[in-house]
């Protein structure tokens, strides 16, 4: 069921993606009802979650006007996501992960970043709550100011000062509108979208203040690591690939995308490591190591013929269950 929208076109749309999220959402609702800056929207997109979700949604949405829920069947963070954009009406469009929350001043300093220095997109740093421990720590960028273009794709690619991270940052929505950005269906689907938005982006604001509070909780991607999930990881290093020669930018930017290369090889190391953990597996986990590097080295050839253009990128990966059985182990 969607609820409909006011005709007041606000500002600012924040889009939710919400799925059994029953202990979190109401904070991160909270955090946004109390801020600072009035003139926006809210849309919560219920992926057909089991809990007490969509009780707390409709709650919310009948106390303040200005939040739309959207029930649909369950397809994933992406569809969710998707979903909420395309209902989005906002000159400015933000996404909200739906258990985690937001400063007071959130919406304020990113709209008011953008419109002092005539910016499509502004960054904020965020703080890493292991809710776990409950251990907060902030996760600064390491740099401020305006960037352009060739400025912010440089440190978005590289990954060490912009991180390809979509709810810590408010977009100009004709980014998305205007070149038919959508989100992937599939983990990682961040880095997936960030360089894209990126390359269409004149101005790029990053603020040094932490303004967004990310919770890593067990159930998060990063925290239960498996083959599919790496998969996905390479998959969005090879989707940037594509999309840098789809605009004809991979040899301005080759430099920093090898450095991308480099770093994703060394966390996918990590996380065949931890994935074969549990069997102790040397053999297949040498194995996945060698796919991971001949995948990499692939997608930053100088020779490069685009995957896509065949269909699904391949999966690199194997579960160490399917390495057992597979004669290719030796």
């Amino acid at each position: 069921m969607i609820v409909p929208l006011e005709k007041h076109v606000p500002e600012i749309s924040v889009v939710i993606p919400v799925y059994k999220v029953e202990k979190y959402v109401g904070r991160c609702l909270s955090s946004l009802v109390g801020q600072t800056f009035r003139d926006f929207e809210i849309i919560a997109v219920n992926d057909g979650s089991p809990d007490d979700s969509p009780e707390i949604l409709h709650h919310f949405a009948q106390r303040y006007g200005y939040i739309h829920v959207i029930d649909q069947a369950n397809g994933g963070m992406s569809k969710a996501r998707n979903t909420g954009m395309a209902a989005a009406r906002g000159k400015y469009i933000a996404f909200v992960d739906s258990d985690d929350y937001v400063a007071p001043t959130y919406l304020e300093e990113l709209y008011r970043a953008c419109e002092d220095n005539g910016a499509d997109i502004a960054c904020c740093y965020y703080y890493f709550h292991f809710i776990e421990n409950n251990f907060l720590f902030e996760y600064p960028f390491r740099c401020k100011g305006v960037f352009t273009r060739e400025q912010a794709m440089d440190r978005l690619l590289r990954d060490v000062q912009i991180q390809s991270l979509v709810w810590n940052k408010l977009y100009r929505r004709s980014l998305f509108a205007d070149n038919g950005i959508t989100f992937p269906s599939m983990c990682f689907e961040d880095m997936a979208t960030a360089n894209r938005v990126f390359a269409h982006a004149n101005r790029v604001v990053v603020l040094d203040r932490p303004l967004y509070y990310y919770n890593q909780r067990p159930s998060s991607t990063l925290a239960t690591i498996n083959a599919n999930k790496i998969n996905d990881f390479i998959r969005a290093i090879a989707m940037v690939r594509i999309s840098l020669e789809k605009n004809g930018l991979f040899e301005k930017y080759r430099k920093s995308y090898n450095a991308l290369v480099r770093k994703t090889c060394g966390c996918c190391y990590l996380y065949v490591l931890k994935l074969h953990s549990e069997k102790k597996c040397m053999k297949g986990c040498m194995a996945n190591m060698r796919r991971v590097s001949k995948a990499l080295k692939h997608y930053s050839a100088d020779e490069f013929a685009s995957p896509a253009l065949f269909g699904r990128l391949p999966d690199v990966v194997a579960s160490p269950e399917k390495l057992e059985k597979d004669y290719s182990v030796r």
